[in-house]
């Protein structure tokens, strides 16, 4: 099965998917592609570190998403990533157009095959205000192309608002 857990910032999304991912009865790999760049970020980490269980496996993996996905997911394994809006950041802003197109297109390859329970958390970027500069405006339309491609690949889309899971799909 595979889930997308989509939201704004600090609206939920992180610790439902980890209350998933725990109720869920499986061992479970984590699968964190944020970047320490600074002090607040590495607040923010900390925090996450914090809230989820110290036996869960911890896999760091900033930029080759589709290949750390083939290699942890596992029949009977839950595999939580978070995030695809900061995976996508790190794309955009240090590899390039043509790491960022191969990377997208592998992702959306292999997630309808991957086996096991797998769980993508990510940022609802297109219900804020419009963006001034190009880059978050390109980020905005790249996590909305995104998010909307992985959806079609997934059972289940939730989207958190104030902690509250909306199902927006549900084909389980």
């Amino acid at each position: 099965m595979r889930e997308l857990i989509l939201g704004g910032v600090r609206s939920g999304k992180s610790r439902l998917a980890e209350q998933y991912a725990l109720a869920s009865g499986l061992p479970v790999t984590y699968l964190a592609t944020a970047t320490v760049e600074d002090e607040e970020m590495r607040a923010r980490i900390a925090h996450h570190q914090a809230q989820r269980p110290g036996h869960w496996q911890l896999v760091e993996e900033p930029l080759a998403l589709a290949s750390a996905l083939q290699r942890h997911a596992a029949a009977g394994h839950c595999v939580l990533v978070d995030c695809l809006t900061l995976w996508l950041t790190n794309l955009l802003c240090a590899q390039g157009e043509a790491r960022l197109r191969q990377e997208v297109a592998a992702l959306l390859e292999v997630l309808p095959a991957l086996p096991g329970h797998i769980i993508l958390v990510s940022n609802e970027t297109g219900m804020g205000v419009v963006p001034l500069g190009e880059l978050t405006r390109r980020y905005c339309d790249e996590a909305g192309r995104l998010h909307q491609a992985v959806a079609q690949s997934c059972e289940r889309v939730i989207l958190t608002v104030a902690g509250l899971p909306m199902v927006v799909k549900n084909e389980m």
